[in-house]
């Protein structure tokens, strides 16, 4: 059942997770020096755009919230699955953000004044979310339907 409302539903979960890995997630200021917050990593934007704090967590989250929900798209057939799979990259995606600040605070507690200025990016996971969840109502519903079909036989 791939042309179903779930599949589009993870397919953009898919595509957000994979512009997430090539956008930037905010600025940070720091006096008058500009650095740029990434899935990378905190960088700087002078010349040379050296790496200052490295943040691989992250990318590892949204390269696990990818996987999950391409892998979920093809597990049509076992509808169970395919929700507890969507429920665990839910809780992944609420982690990336729960990591997300505190890689914030732990960054304002090292430095006095520092002004976080968030992109867009920064939102595709909170979309993701609520795809994610949409997907879990419609792949339930499929199973409930099936299930009082199943009661008719």
């Amino acid at each position: 059942m791939l042309q179903r409302i779930q599949t589009i539903y993870l397919l953009i979960i898919v595509i957000l997770s994979m512009t997430l890995l090539f956008l930037p997630l905010g600025a940070l200021q720091v006096g008058n020096n500009f650095y740029r917050f990434d899935i990378s990593g905190i960088s700087s934007l002078g010349q040379a755009g050296e790496l200052l704090y490295s943040t691989w967590g992250l990318y590892a989250l949204s390269v696990l919230t990818t996987v999950i929900a391409l892998i979920s798209i093809f597990l049509f057939k076992n509808r169970v699955l395919q929700i507890r799979l969507s429920v665990f990259n839910g809780l992944i995606m609420v982690g990336f953000y729960a990591f997300v600040g505190y890689i914030i605070w732990n960054m304002k507690d090292q430095v006095e004044s520092i002004q976080f200025m968030p992109k867009i990016a920064l939102g595709f996971p909170l979309i993701n979310i609520i795809l994610d969840y949409l997907a879990i109502r419609n792949i339930g519903a499929d199973e409930a339907l099936v299930r009082s079909l199943e009661r008719l036989r």
